[in-house]
């Protein structure tokens, strides 16, 4: 064990953030360039599109779950997750690199596949992209918990985990609005490769967590029924954002691409105006957790105050729906999306972390991922047609909106924790992380 590791310095902390971060990183690319990338460049109908993107969520399923649990239970390679992260992360990498070029990849196997050679292709390479990125996510963020001692320090691995990885995913959107989504799938390629390999082969993980950690999480809550309501408030939470990850390329077509423009320019413009909006949009989630959501939740309690959030999310995008008709509005009123955005990202794993056992933290985990990628699942089957069909391409704002309304009401279900020291609404501040598949 390298010293800056015994003495858990800023930076090791910082480093063991990284395997993370390469996992928000090639999935913040995912997002920014997956839909306009098959849209524009491959020319797939937006049903098309959407049945792309199911790969992702049937990943995940299996992907999170099962890795969680193995995870939990095997070594070799010098470690439990780095095995997993070192084949995630390499993966993920290849999938970058090749998610460009489909249209090489189905002229030379193409033929093999039949009429559909191309939606096949991209199918295989963003089920593939996806699988990585589940099969890394889990171990990447259970190794922070292997490695820091229960209490301060293993809420302070957390905290860096999402600084550090909200700092990337912002610079993500950033160099997708700046110069393009091309240079965007490049430079992430390169990120997730040396973010994935480099910082776990300095990083010691020990080869019994009972030795390492005391067990003291104690028991899980007899109360299911909480933890049920949880997991449906969430999904609900996932339908919206979803439906506007995969679907918002069509809204920027209809609304914000001046008629007559031409294929090229179109293209071009759809993409940075999907940057810069997921820029605001991650901008504003990176910043809000820790200044704000984390006082607010002392004074007014975590469940209340992510309703709070989920309600002003939900009137966000009502208000895109209705209101925007050029990109500066899009980039406001995505700020005001983003309000929302930073409590998914955080505060749900907070919430549910109170109510379950801790004891098997990857098992953990990828069961509560199902509450994400189910959604995502139902986003991409059952959305797509209904978004081509619909002449008005505000629907999907629309469907977000009601979505997140939705949410908002099923979280009104969940019972506050009780506080653990006078003078608050909740206990202290919990380990904050980032949302994944």
């Amino acid at each position: 064990m390298l010293e800056f590791q015994k003495r858990l310095t800023n930076g090791f902390y910082a480093l063991v953030s990284l395997p993370a971060t390469a996992m928000g990183f090639a999935l913040s690319v995912q997002i920014s360039a997956l839909s306009w990338l098959l849209s524009t460049k491959f020319h797939l109908d937006i049903h098309q599109v959407g049945l792309v993107w199911a790969a992702g969520p049937l990943a995940g399923i299996f992907g999170q779950v099962i890795v969680g649990l193995v995870s939990d239970k095997v070594w070799f390679w010098g470690g439990r997750r780095r095995p997993f992260i070192f084949v995630g992360g390499t993966l993920a990498a290849l999938m970058l690199f090749l998610l460009p070029r489909i249209g090489g990849v189905n002229a030379a196997i193409g033929g093999l596949l039949g009429a559909n050679s191309l939606l096949i292709v991209a199918t295989l390479i963003a089920l593939t992209l996806d699988l990585a990125i589940n099969v890394s996510f889990n171990p990447t963020r259970s190794l922070i918990a292997d490695v820091t001692p229960e209490g301060e320090a293993r809420t302070k691995g957390f905290t860096w985990m999402q600084t550090v990885s909200g700092f990337w995913g912002v610079a993500a959107y950033f160099i997708g609005a700046t110069l393009g989504n091309e240079v965007l799938i490049s430079v992430g390629m390169v990120i997730v490769l040396l973010f994935s390999i480099i910082p776990t082969c300095f990083v010691s993980e020990p080869r019994s967590l009972e030795a390492a950690h005391e067990q003291s999480a104690g028991p899980a809550t007899s109360d299911q029924s909480q933890i049920w309501r949880i997991y449906f408030a969430h999904a609900f939470s996932w339908i919206g954002v979803q439906t506007m990850f995969v679907y918002i390329i069509a809204f920027i077509q209809q609304r914000l691409i001046a008629v007559g423009t031409s294929a090229a320019d179109s293209a071009t413009q759809s993409g940075r105006i999907i940057s810069i909006a997921f820029l605001v949009l991650n901008a504003v989630g990176f910043l809000l957790p820790g200044p704000v959501f984390g006082p607010l939740a002392r004074r007014l309690g975590r469940v209340r105050t992510h309703i709070v959030a989920l309600a002003i999310m939900a009137l966000g995008y009502v208000a895109i729906a209705t209101l925007a008709d050029r990109p500066l509005l899009l980039y406001a009123l995505m700020a005001v999306v983003g309000i929302g955005w930073g409590a998914i990202v955080s505060l749900p794993f907070a919430i549910l972390s109170e109510k379950v056992e801790r004891a098997r933290m990857g098992l953990f985990m990828g069961i509560f991922n199902l509450s994400v990628v189910l959604p995502q699942l139902f986003v991409s089957l059952a959305l797509g047609r209904v978004i081509q069909a619909a002449p008005n391409k505000n629907i999907i704002f629309l469907i977000a909106g009601a979505s997140l309304a939705v949410s908002a009401a099923l979280w009104l279900l969940v019972r506050e924790q009780a506080p653990t020291g006078a003078g608050g609404n909740a206990p202290a501040d919990p380990p904050v992380l980032r949302g994944g598949h």
